[in-house]
This record gives C-alpha cells, structure tokens and sequence, in this order.
C-alpha cells in the first residue's frame, strides 16, 4: 500500500469513493444559493410593484371621488340657489342659473311665451321671468310723466345689477354646498377642502366663460316661443304694439280720472235717478288679454257701485295655460264675477276664471246672484286663431248650427226652470235666437261692436232685447296696432226691485292717444218688437230706450 492510500484511509470519518469528495462540489452550492436568493429579491420587488400600483390607484381614485362630488355639489348648489328676485322697471322679476351647453338666456314673458337670445356661449343659461307689477312703482310711473323715460333708462342696469348679485350668489350656494357633500361623504378635511376648492374652480370659471363670450348685439334677433309664435299681429308688429301701448300707459291716470269725473257729471243728471233697492251690473266682453281692462274695470267698478260683473266670454286669446295668470285680476274685484265660455277660451281658461274665490262660471246652468236669475251657456267653438274664425263671421253652416244649437239648449234648460229667468248669456249672438220669449234680456259680445236690438217676437211669449257689447279690452294687443285702435266699451245695467231693467249707460273709452271717455245714458221706455223680424240692423243706440243727453265726453287733461 502506497503512503498516499494510507493517508487517504488514516482521515477519520472520510470512506473512499463518498459522492462528496468528488471534486466541483462547493460551486453548486454556491450556485444553489445564489438562486434562492434571486428568488427571494424577485419576490419581495414584486411586492413593493403591487404596494406602489395599490398606492397610485387609491390616490386616483380619491382624485376622482372628489371630483364627481365637487361636480354633484356644483349641479345641486345651482339648482337649488342659483336665483334671485330683483326689481326690473316696475316689474317683479326672477333670475335663475342653470347647467346648459349651449349658454343662452331665456325670459318668459306670461302669458304671451318667452323669447330666447344666443347672448353667450355656455355652460350656464340665464333665466328671466317677468312678474307682478309692483304697484308702488306703477302709480309712482303714472302719476310722474318723465318717470316712464327714466325706467326704460334704468332697465339695463337693474339688470346687470341682478346679474351680478345672481353670479355671486350662485358661486356661493354652489362651494357651500359642495362642502357639505364633501364632508357628508369623506369626513376628511383635506379633501373637503379640495372639493370646495374645486367647486369654486368650475362655477367661477363656468361663468367667467359666459361673461366673457356675452354678444350684446345678439338681443336683436331673439326666437319666439309659446303664444308670441302663434300671434303674428303681435310678433309681426312688436315695434307698433310696444310704441302704442306705451303711450296708452302714459294715458292710463287720465282715462282712469275720467271715469271718475264722468260718473260725478252723469249721476247728478235729473232725468233717471236710481231708486233704492237697484241692482248694477257691469256688462264686460272680449277682454283679449288687455291687461288696461281691468284697471278700467276697477274703477267703474268703485265708482258706480256695481253688485255685479257679467263677462260674455274671450277673455283670452288662445286659451292656453301662461294665459291662466291673466285672469287672476278677477279676484280682485270686490264683486261676484259672473263668466261664460267665449270662443277664444278653452276649458283651462274656464277652470282658471271658476278657481277665482268670486267667479260663477255658467255652461248650460241657471244661478242666482245680486238678486237676479241668471242663465249661461258657453260657446261651443275653440277658435284661438282670429286669421281662420274672423270676429266679423263668416261661419260655414256646420259652424252656424253649431252656434244655433247651443242657443237651443239653453232655451230648453230655461224653459225647464221653475223661476223665470231675468237674463240669459251666450257668446256669439248667433246663438241667442232661440232664446226669444224666454228672458227679458241676452247678453253677448264676440262682434267687438255694440249693437242693442229686439230679437223676432214669439206671439205670447215676452218681447226679449238683445245687448251685444263691444270689446272691453279693445280687443287685445291687435288694437294698439291701427292707427285708430279700437275702443274700450262696457255698459252698466239698472235693474229696479222687479228684476226689470231700466237703464243702462254706454260707457266708452277711447284708443291710444285719446285719453277721453265718453258716456251715453239711456233710460228705458218699454220694449217695441223689431219692425223686420228678417234683418239685423246694427244700431248703437237701444231703440227702446230714451237717451237722457248727448254722448257726455270729459277730454283728457294736459299733462302737467
């Protein structure tokens, strides 16, 4: 055995031929460990990757949480605060903001519509609604001959004035809101603080965008919407209309004053004289939206003590729902107002008069008021468009029976009463031949021109007068536009303790530019039947009545 065996064999725990005394060995294991230790930094780098991705999408995801609640905020804040009233000339009116793309603004002008202008690019539109008339300013503007100049000159800057606080407001309620949201949802304040700072980013810059694209030339083409599109007399002829009812304002305290001394000239004339226990009725029609009438109205009302106010339909022009304000004047007048359906009122507009606390609306039904019994029918027709139903007739035949047949109804429905009837309402005079013998008295309109006659003469039955009464509101907007409009007329009716009448004053008031009223009595002498039942004579005069003195006109004063 050679010396290097025996030495090999002396190693203690050493065997030849072991695997771990072939040469290369420790190499491997390094090799081994290396890769453990690979894998150990692979693992812990794509820990670290997921701990950074999680971060940055948390961060993402509150930066998009704070920025839908800023945007909710901003929505609810205008919806709910973005308005202020303010006043515009006389007017009571609102302003409102509201989320739009196209930016514009918008006024409403009840009850003829709105009309839009493009007056700036988005995302917010301006809202106007015209109100009430104050009443304070009105007499204020009235009674002052300058002060109507000096409101159109005010008018520009009660707007921009109401613009301003309108944007000031609405950033605020806007932030304001937003951070109650904010702090509702996140309960942090950091991020409620960035929402409200980003509220105050997008309403601030939202209208700054609109103020600084406003096109001021843009208010001479505005687009019509609601009943201006449907009244091309109005819209076709606005500059008229509005040039004309302005001086007709201006005329107001003078037509108003007239009534008033009239009534003091008239009633001291010793020809008729009221006895105790006489009923006043005041005979209205075809108001047309004229909002002048019921001033008018109010005034007769005072002054002559009337019990009562009968209106024979048209108060309306289209019968639409803005038109509903309209006649909320009714309630206003201390008296019953006792109304029938015209042609150009529909039932809205019957619904709207029948809500008023002092209205009686009549169709096809027999009341009682003031002492007198009173039946009415409505008209059967619903012509809003006056270019297709002229005022002046022309009905086809299945219009004119239409309009017969409803005179026929409430002839039967009168017949059918216990108590006699003292007068009887339609429309359209058409409608009140059937009602001869039936009543003392029919009252209408629908012509816009005052007629008073004895209908044909039934044998047996009572003679029956027929009174048509001319426009009350000189019928609507589309009298301001001639160059003569036409009148205001009314008439007020006596009526002794049997129900009998014995005298009516013809009231008339004079168009634009002829602040005068003029006022005939006639005092009734007994009814003579109508000498050619066939015809249908116009006159303006009751030919069975005794005129107590010449027309008694009361011009307007010079204005001081």
């Amino acid at each position: 055995m050679s010396d290097e065996q025996t030495a090999d064999q002396s190693r203690p725990g050493q065997q030849p031929g072991r695997p771990d005394q072939q040469p290369g060995r420790p190499g491997r294991r390094l090799a081994r460990a290396g890769r453990q230790l690979g894998s150990v930094s692979r693992t812990a780098g794509r820990g670290f990757g997921r701990a950074a991705r999680s971060r940055a999408t948390r961060r993402i995801g509150v930066a998009l949480a704070v920025v839908a609640v800023s945007l909710a905020g901003v929505v609810i804040g205008v919806l709910l605060g973005a308005r202020a009233d303010v006043d515009i000339g006389p007017f009571r009116a609102e302003m409102t903001v509201t989320p739009a793309v196209d930016g514009g603004t918008t006024m409403a002008i009840p009850p003829l519509g709105a009309l839009h202008v493009d007056s700036h690019e988005g995302p917010v539109q301006l809202s106007i609604r015209l109100g009430s008339l104050d009443q304070v300013r009105t007499l204020a503007l009235l009674d002052d001959p300058n002060a109507i100049t000096r409101a159109s000159q005010t008018v520009v800057g009660d707007v921009t004035e109401g613009v301003l606080r309108l944007g000031i407001r609405t950033i605020a309620v806007a932030v304001l809101t937003t951070l109650v949201l904010a702090a509702l949802v996140f309960r942090d304040t950091r991020r409620v603080a960035w929402s409200g700072t980003l509220a105050l980013l997008i309403t601030g810059g939202s209208i700054g965008v609109a103020a600084t694209t406003i096109r001021p030339e843009s208010i001479e083409e505005p687009r019509y919407e609601g009943l201006l599109v449907n009244a091309p007399a109005v819209v076709g002829d606005v500059q008229r209309i509005a040039t004309n009812y302005s001086q007709y304002a201006e005329q107001l305290q003078h037509i108003v004053s007239n009534v008033s001394r009239i009534y003091t000239t008239v009633s001291t004339l010793p020809v008729y004289q009221a006895a105790e226990g006489t009923t006043r009725v005041l005979h209205v029609s075809d108001m047309h939206l004229n909002p002048t009438g019921w001033s008018v109205i109010r005034t007769v009302v005072e002054q002559f003590d009337i019990d009562m106010v009968i209106d024979t339909g048209d108060i309306t022009d289209w019968g639409s729902e803005p038109e509903a304000n309209y006649v909320a004047s009714i309630g206003l007048l201390e008296v019953p107002y006792v109304f029938i359906r015209g042609n150009h009122d529909s039932i809205r507009t019957q619904e709207a008069v029948a809500s008023q606390p002092n209205a009686i609306v009549l169709d096809n039904e027999v009341t009682e008021v003031a002492g007198l019994t009173i039946a009415g029918i409505g008209d059967p027709r619903f012509t809003p468009d006056k270019q297709t139903s002229p005022a002046d007739g022309g009905l086809s035949k299945p219009a004119t029976d239409q309009v017969i047949g409803v005179g026929e109804q409430l002839a039967a429905t009168i017949r059918g009463t216990d108590e006699p009837v003292d007068i009887a309402l339609v429309h359209d005079p058409v409608s009140a031949g059937p009602l001869s013998g039936t009543t003392p008295l029919v009252l209408a309109g629908h012509t816009h021109n005052r007629e008073v006659r004895m209908l044909a003469e039934i044998p047996g039955e009572q003679p029956t007068r027929l009174m048509v009464e001319g426009s009350t509101g000189g019928a609507g907007l589309r009298g301001l536009e001639g160059e003569e409009p036409t009148p205001l007329a009314m008439t007020v009716l006596y009526f002794d303790a049997e129900h009998q009448l014995q005298a009516h004053d013809d009231i008339r008031i004079g168009g634009t530019g002829q602040a005068q009223v003029t006022l005939e009595r006639h005092v009734v002498a007994g009814p003579e039947p109508d000498p050619d039942p066939s015809a249908s004579p116009t006159p303006t005069a009751d030919p069975s009545a005794t005129p107590t003195a010449a027309a008694s006109t009361v011009p307007a004063p010079s204005p001081s």
